[in-house]
């Protein structure tokens, strides 16, 4: 980001993913939309770092797994609401990850709740679909996509250490 920067290259740098409070130092000024609001607490904290108005979205966990981050659905209309007292914050929007399915068509009601869920509350972004269902992602409304795979390839994870 900083050699882009220093270069005279700006793109609008998204941070997609959790952010810890502890890390939201590193975050502000650097990153121009954060994708990843799931508390007020997290939402305060960025509100207070932040020497300009910065855009975030509510991540929401749609289906409902225990193994994704975000706030219910019931929930994501009060914090929308509390958000909406900040006044670094530009909430423009909701972001998901759908369950990972087989079939692209299988997660096509998860975005269309997302979708309802936006509507309901008013807001005018979409961030969901990724590089398996981002074309269903988008016919039910996404404005934004994560398709990291498509352009860059399946990632290498590494072992953990001390694993052979």
């Amino acid at each position: 980001i900083d050699e882009l920067r220093a270069a005279d290259v700006t793109p609008r740098w998204h941070l997609v993913g959790h952010l810890q409070r502890n890390k939201v130092s590193a975050a502000v000024g650097r990153f121009d939309i954060l994708h990843s609001i799931d508390s007020i607490r997290l939402a305060e904290a960025i509100n207070e770092r932040a020497s300009a108005r910065i855009r975030v979205l509510i991540e929401v966990n749609i289906a409902g797994e225990a193994t994704k981050l975000g706030v219910t659905p019931v929930e994501a209309s009060g914090l929308a609401a509390q958000i909406a007292h900040l006044p670094r914050l530009d909430l423009v929007g909701l972001m998901a990850v759908a369950p990972r399915v087989d079939d692209p068509e299988d997660a096509r009601a998860v975005f269309r709740s997302l979708r309802q869920l936006r509507d309901a509350i008013g807001l005018r972004e979409l961030s969901m679909g990724m590089t398996d269902d981002f074309e269903v992602a988008i016919s039910e409304g996404a404005t934004f996509v994560r398709v990291g795979r498509a352009i860059f390839g399946e990632r290498a994870i590494a072992a953990p250490q001390g694993s052979a």
